[in-house]
């Protein structure tokens, strides 16, 4: 007898202000009408997905003075969306991304508190921290906070979160805090979750950023979507539970992951290159190289050779994003060794490299190749981040969940009246909450 596949989680993300969006589709549609939003959650919703999520930056970004190709001008509030959205949805989770480095624990507290209830207990906060000056900018005390702080802030900002909400379930009045980055004295007037507390979600990968997963996080959005990668966070991760007090089933982890779908496996690859070709323009292949060079380059023609130059080691030219090469030479020399190796130019370099789809091939074997990646702890399920703008999981929910379905690893149905914390088989008090004492405890580095 074949052993069952575990339960399947899975995440809707609206696409965009990334290179996995394709703009130029005659199919792809406004990524600031509510209309594109509310189809893409009622799909995600008819598909019996977790949640609905939505990524969030604090500035447009820029890059050689220039605003950044592939960003959003007029999106919306995160949480006008997701308040919107509990309108139209009667089931569907609602995550929307928020930072921990520019706002303040009460007013965000409250905010969260206030969508949770109106919505039955189906929100979820994605906590992020911001880097740079650059996104300071736009707020008061403008400036930005040393990478050790960012994580300190946030630890702190989400145990006193935590500590109103409990406080708002219990009838306490007042929340008195005094910490190295907060100091309030809160009158508590938030209404009060089926949930009592949003669900924490958190997408850091460094040290500092995985023991804060361990202390607080409930789900975490992983960038590791290989199957080794994977292999290798999941067990990282779940392995600091323990000594935090947590059981393995407290935490989920859920990688971003693409899809292709074809009638045939070989359909589906030449549809997997064709949709890399449109996700990666020339425009973006540019700010790629730019960005790993650290260093502008004008008159860079795309279709012909890497540069021949080393980059500058400490060389940033885009603003409002982390520079993600810790060691550019060596991605250089990776790069140029790889186009001289394939016959590639810049442009298709770009191309092999960005737009890497986790799944291939025909709705059954999508599907089976996603229990099976659950199955093997690699992850707990997937977000889904589909290449069309409203539309793109349309057809992984019309094919793929009935495959997953009959495998018996997905949902039928919802159950009624269920959180998104319950839906998510979380425990019903999540980590660190309590007295300050017992959160700081939690956390273990923070006391």
């Amino acid at each position: 007898m074949s052993t069952p596949f575990r339960p399947v989680h899975l995440v809707a993300h609206f696409p965009g202000v990334n290179a996995s969006t394709v703009w130029s589709a005659p199919e792809s549609g406004s990524q600031i009408d509510f209309a594109s939003f509310k189809h893409f959650a009622q799909t995600a919703e008819r598909g019996l997905f977790d949640y609905f999520f939505l990524a969030e930056g604090l500035r447009l970004r820029e890059q050689n003075g220039e605003l950044l190709e592939l960003d959003v001008a007029g999106r919306p509030n995160t949480l006008s969306i997701l308040a919107a959205l509990a309108g139209v949805t009667e089931h569907l989770g609602l995550v929307g991304t928020l930072s921990s480095t520019f706002n303040e624990p009460v007013e965000l507290a409250r905010q969260l508190a206030t969508v949770d209830a109106l919505s039955g207990g189906r929100v979820g906060w994605n906590v992020v921290t911001s880097p740079d000056a650059f996104h300071g900018g736009n707020f008061r005390r403008g400036g930005y906070l040393p990478y050790e702080e960012r994580y300190e802030r946030s630890e702190e900002f989400v145990r006193l979160a935590k500590r109103l909400w409990d406080a708002a379930a219990d009838g306490v009045s007042t929340v008195s805090h005094h910490g190295k980055h907060f100091d309030v004295n809160a009158a508590i007037r938030q209404p009060v979750s089926p949930q009592r507390y949003p669900v924490i979600v958190q997408a850091g990968d460094s040290p500092a950023g995985r023991d804060f997963a361990s202390a607080n996080a409930e789900v975490i959005f992983s960038r590791h979507s290989s199957p080794a990668d994977g292999r290798a966070f999941y067990a990282d991760v779940k392995g600091r539970l323990a000594s935090v007090g947590r059981t393995e089933d407290s935490l989920k982890i859920l990688p971003g992951a693409g899809f292709v779908l074809g009638d045939s496996l070989a359909d589906a690859a030449d549809n997997a290159e064709r949709i890399a070709a449109q996700q990666v323009s020339a425009a973006t292949a540019i700010n790629t190289i730019e960005q790993l060079w650290g260093q502008a380059l004008p008159g860079f023609d795309p279709d012909g050779p890497l540069p021949s130059f080393d980059p500058v080691q400490e060389g940033v030219i885009r603003q409002g994003q982390v520079r993600h090469f810790k060691d550019p030479k060596a991605v250089a020399d990776q790069w140029r060794s790889q186009a001289q190796r394939e016959g590639l130019s810049a442009h298709q370099l770009i191309i092999k490299n960005t737009a890497r789809p986790s799944f291939i091939g025909t709705p059954h074997q999508v599907a089976l190749g996603i229990a099976e990646a659950v199955a093997d702890r690699q992850s707990d399920g997937f977000v889904l981040v589909p290449h069309l703008t409203p539309t793109g999981l349309d057809g992984f929910v019309d094919t793929v969940i009935p495959e997953l379905q009959d495998l018996g690893a997905f949902r039928t149905e919802y159950t009624p009246g269920e959180t998104l914390r319950e839906r998510l088989g979380l425990p019903a008090d999540p980590p660190g909450v309590g007295s300050p004492d017992a959160a700081a405890a939690a956390a273990g580095r923070l006391a």
